[in-house]
């Protein structure tokens, strides 16, 4: 089953789980006559809109790409986490307004054994669906699960901690319930911020998964011909598909057949891999013992040996005009880009005196 279906038909059982749920405290509602436990039900019915909004979302996602849309629809995932991420914020503010009145005002439990029953299959329902479908959102990379599974586990958390503070109240007449709902619902209230978190900086444009740059690089330069991988930068479309590229070092000696045949492989693996519609670009790396070569090991190792500098790549030379130009990787303490490159071409012209040298600085984007 592919993650499509997997994450609807995870959301599907949320409303299953939901509606039967609503029908057995409407049902034990009207046997015990109570007002409560029938509105409680209803309630249980709206709390299946985290589930309902993941399904609209998904359907959406696979909609095919159009011309307002080349890339697709992917990214309507991360709205459908949004929107349920507000859910659980607009939950946790509610409940912290409720906890503070009772705080102020709080009143005694009035518990049947009816009310009980409910309470207590609500909370035991609640907890192993938040638990199955946050877990089911973690293992499927769905934000919009992993917030519908934490909505679930709050309002467990929640019950409980009413019920837990009526006991407190008949045994020691002491009143928890306002103190108790307040203290969980900060912890919605973060737990919501954190939720939002995720989807926006992914809209936004987050760096790139460690271990995936990792991992690309390490089968990138695993390659015949591949002498260093640079520049990686990642665009995410959904979870899906991503629109990458990326530079590589290849021997001066490889032909323009070579390098088509190399970066067509590249391609066509981080595609078929990653789901990553990749651009290769090339720099050339002198591989002879000629003058050319002793320049860029000369440009190389001078600037390499300079404080801040990561990364020294992308060196060319025009004997015609004898300029050379290559792109350095600062650390993120360097602030100034114009200083730094005014600083770096300084020690070159002591180096290499009879070549002009322009750097360009390069951000990391993925590491």
């Amino acid at each position: 089953m592919n993650r499509s279906k997997e994450i609807i038909r995870t959301s599907v059982i949320g409303i299953v789980v939901n509606v039967l749920l609503a029908s057995f405290k409407a049902f034990v509602g009207l046997l015990a006559n109570s007002v409560a436990i029938v509105l409680d039900a209803v309630n249980n019915l709206s709390d299946a809109l985290s589930s309902v909004i993941t399904i609209i979302g998904t359907k959406l996602s696979l909609r095919p790409a159009d011309n307002k849309h080349p890339f697709g629809y992917g990214r309507v995932e991360y709205f459908s986490a949004i929107i349920i991420a507000v859910i659980v914020l607009t939950t946790g503010i509610t409940s912290l307004v409720e906890s503070v009145k009772k705080i102020f005002n709080p009143t005694a439990p009035d518990y049947t054994t009816a009310t009980l029953i409910v309470i207590i299959v609500a909370i035991l329902t609640k907890l192993v669906l938040g638990w199955f479908v946050r877990k089911k959102g973690k293992q499927l990379d769905s934000d919009a699960l992993v917030a519908s599974g934490s909505d679930a586990l709050f309002d467990a958390v929640i019950t409980l901690a009413t019920l837990v503070s009526a006991g407190v109240m008949l045994i020691w007449g002491f009143s928890l319930d306002g103190y108790l709902g307040a203290l969980i619902s900060l912890v919605i209230i973060k737990a919501g911020v954190e939720m939002l978190s995720s989807p926006i900086n992914q809209l936004l444009g987050s760096q790139a998964p460690q271990d995936l740059v990792r991992q690309i690089k390490s089968d990138i330069n695993g390659m015949d011909g591949v002498q260093g991988v640079y520049d990686i930068i990642l665009h995410g479309y959904g979870p899906n598909l991503s629109i990458g590229s990326l530079h590589i070092g290849v021997p001066d000696t490889m032909t323009a057949r070579q390098i088509h045949g190399l970066t067509h492989k590249i391609a066509e693996q981080m595609l078929g891999r990653y789901g990553i519609i990749m651009t290769v670009g090339v720099y050339s790396v002198a591989t002879g013992d000629d003058a050319y070569s002793e320049l860029q090991k000369q440009v190389t190792q001078t600037l390499t040996r300079q404080e801040h500098v990561v990364q020294v790549h992308g060196f060319y030379y025009d004997p015609e005009t004898r300029t050379a130009s290559l792109d350095v990787l600062p650390d993120r303490s360097v602030t100034d880009d114009d200083a730094f490159v005014r600083q770096l071409t300084e020690q070159l012209k002591l180096a290499v005196p009879d070549v002009e040298t322009s750097i360009f600085i390069d951000h990391n984007y993925s590491d």
